[in-house]
């Protein structure tokens, strides 16, 4: 994990510095004088070769700084804690919609294999993986807040409500804690459309790896004994196929769980969600490198964070697998 966040961070770092766009230039309005230019450049460090850039970077990340935003003029540290609980809260609600459509649409398609449950389940679930998540935003948008008016639009919460105080960054949960329902159930509202818009991207492929796991393992000599001792076909199904077909579907969870970080960029704009995704595009668009650097080690390390998770679920579902 440190070697890839390493790593990431100094390609970000590189690519920050090399690309033909001057973040002072950004900043300052056009009409700016050279010397408000220079002085700007010298505040924040851009007018020294990049290898002592670099290297002053490295002295204040093991410091606990990852620099100040040019955009927002506060510690990139600070920005990071302020959006990353939005962004884990919308992750977390999409991948609750991604296992909890995908993993059962996998096990009827393998239970009915070729029948017409199966072939209508790979249907949605391809759809979901084949629409671009900012057009399938637009398009739920357009349809359940504009036209129907079932749900509400974009944001957390009404311009007219009062946020709950903050203890978690996590919208629902600080309404729920603070005993605000009537926040907590429009946050809860407010996360339908943007969760499904990036949970249906995962339906795909939870579906078509939990459909192949559990047409394997159902061929398997143990499952035809299970069935012999007369055990009931929802035990053989569940306790006999599913666990031993998890490990793959556990795999490519893990992966959608870096997925769903990296649609959020596009679906938080959309949506205008306050979260991670929303502050990177923002940075990227004013040229702030430290900013960039910072949101992009956050992504590396949650990335190889779920990772670990997976490696560490393993050794649970699969007795044979030991660390030590």
């Amino acid at each position: 994990m440190v070697v890839v966040i390493l790593g990431v961070m100094t390609i970000a770092f590189f690519i920050s510095r090399v690309i033909p766009a001057n973040p002072v230039a950004a900043m300052l309005p056009p009409q700016a004088p050279p010397e408000a230019i220079e002085k700007a450049e010298k505040k924040w460090g851009l007018d020294k070769p990049i290898h002592m850039q670099y290297v002053a970077f490295i002295t204040k990340l093991f410091q606990g700084d990852l620099g100040t935003s040019i955009r927002t003029r506060r510690p990139v540290l600070d920005d990071l804690r302020r959006t990353l609980p939005a962004t884990i809260e919308l992750t977390i609600v999409s991948l609750v919609f991604g296992v909890g459509i995908g993993l059962p649409l996998g096990i009827i398609s393998a239970v009915r294999n070729g029948k017409i449950s199966d072939h209508l389940s790979r249907i949605f679930a391809i759809m979901g993986l084949s629409m671009p998540a900012f057009w399938t935003g637009i398009l739920l948008l357009l349809v359940f807040y504009y036209t129907l008016g079932l749900l509400p639009g974009p944001g957390q919460l009404p311009a007219y409500m009062t946020r709950p105080p903050r203890i978690t960054g996590l919208i629902t949960l600080d309404s729920a804690l603070a005993g605000n329902w009537a926040a907590f159930w429009s946050g809860v509202r407010h996360l339908i459309l943007p969760a499904f818009t990036l949970g249906w991207l995962s339906t795909a492929a939870i579906t078509r790896i939990a459909r192949s796991s559990m047409l394997d393992v159902m061929n398997e000599n143990y499952i035809q004994t299970a069935r012999m001792k007369g055990l009931r076909e929802s035990t053989v199904l569940l306790k006999h196929g599913l666990k031993n077909a998890l490990i793959p579907t556990i795999t490519v969870i893990g992966l959608r769980i870096a997925s769903l970080l990296e649609g959020a960029v596009l679906t938080e704009t959309v949506f205008s969600w306050p979260g991670l995704g929303r502050y990177s595009t923002n940075s990227f668009l004013a040229v702030d490198f430290p900013a960039v650097v910072g949101a992009a080690m956050v992504f590396a390390f949650l990335y190889s964070f779920s990772n670990l998770i997976v490696d560490l679920i393993y050794a649970y579902l699969d007795p044979r697998i030991r660390y030590s």
